[in-house]
């Protein structure tokens, strides 16, 4: 039994939704543990998907300074603040990949008088934490974000047996994702194979003429649908590709919610995408997932799922200023690597398609 009763857990992942569902193994070690009640502080973009996390009780979305959003001033932070002590939380976990820092998080925390706090820090927090692991990462080694977030619930006592990514679907998702393939006389009971070519930033970029000759291919080999996916935003890039690859291409940009969205990945035969949320929702529906793997971060590959990478180098003048970042480019990344060539993207594909 854990030593710590914490029955009012805040967890903060203050980021993106595949950053989130990475770290779903901890909200369940910690649900598991302690039957915490657990609240997630996150972005707009991570809270899409909490729903989906059945270990997450409530949902606090804000936009902090420290983190990529539209930022909030000192009195929206003061006043979040106040919000997060008057929950009366028992203890708050913040979650971080190496290159970030904990410590703004934690002043929220310690701000908010939550009694115990627990995050990396690579230089000593004092006052700030009361559960300080010192963070060896990149320098000492890397571990996976699935096995570093576990890590961090492990130094409160937390642990689960089952560390695969969670993630729920409701069965409205499930029959509305139908319905609106059905409306683009998509048969959703024959396979097909998902394309999913947008991202946020773009140093992870897959070239545009690349997917569409992928897809040729694919299309002349497997004789199925090729679904491309993308958010609203990524419309135009989705029809781009869809039209280039031609008939049997179709693009659903745009057309799905996050839960319909998993729903999709979920009856895929095979998933090629870029490195973004898409290949962690995928691991999670253990659908085998080719990722293009733009070499930014390699916590960030599909946990414990079938899957191929399919690594290249991020252009020079696009890789991040972050020392920690350029730290691992320079160690790890030092080799450049050029674009896989579809036909590799088609030899993945195959080597996941083939039967056991």
């Amino acid at each position: 039994m854990p030593e710590l009763k914490l029955n009012n857990i805040l967890c903060i992942r203050a980021d993106n939704m595949g950053d989130v569902i990475m770290a779903s193994p901890a909200f369940r070690a910690l649900k598991e543990t302690f039957g915490s009640r657990i609240t997630l502080l996150t972005s707009r973009a991570g809270s899409l998907i909490s729903p989906n996390i059945p270990c997450i009780d409530e949902t606090i979305v804000a936009d902090l300074p420290w983190v990529r959003s539209d930022g909030c001033d000192g009195a929206a932070l003061v006043q979040l603040a106040g919000d997060i002590k008057s929950r009366g939380f028992d203890a708050a976990i913040i979650f971080t990949v190496y290159s970030q820092s904990s410590l703004p998080a934690a002043m929220l925390a310690f701000m908010a008088n939550i009694p115990v706090r627990a995050a990396y820090a690579r230089e000593n927090p004092y006052q700030l934490l009361t559960h300080w692991l010192p963070d060896p990462e990149p320098f000492q080694h890397i571990a996976h974000q699935v096995e570093r977030d576990l890590a961090l619930a492990a130094k409160l006592g937390a642990s689960t047996d089952h560390d695969k990514l969670l993630l729920r679907i409701d069965a409205a998702d499930i029959e509305s994702c139908r319905q609106k393939l059905a409306a683009i006389q998509v048969d959703i009971e024959n396979p097909f194979i998902l394309f999913h070519p947008g991202v946020s930033e773009a140093k992870r970029e897959y070239p545009v003429g690349h997917w569409i000759e992928a897809g040729r291919q694919l299309a002349e080999k497997y004789q199925m649908p090729i679904l491309v996916s993308g958010s609203e935003s990524e419309r135009n890039l989705a029809k781009t590709v869809a039209a280039g690859i031609g008939a049997p291409a179709i693009s659903v940009a745009g057309l799905f919610s996050v839960g319909e969205f998993a729903s999709l990945i979920d009856q895929a035969r095979c998933v090629v995408s870029v490195n973004t949320a898409t290949i962690h929702i995928a691991a999670a529906m253990q659908t085998p997932v080719v990722v293009l793997y733009a070499q930014t971060n390699p916590q960030h590959t599909p946990w414990k799922s079938p899957h191929r990478i399919l690594p290249y180098s991020v252009p020079r003048h696009l890789e991040s200023s972050n020392i920690i970042i350029r730290h691992v480019s320079d160690q790890i990344y030092a080799t450049h690597i050029p674009y896989p060539c579809p036909e590799e993207i088609l030899a993945a594909v195959e080597s996941l398609l083939l039967p056991d």
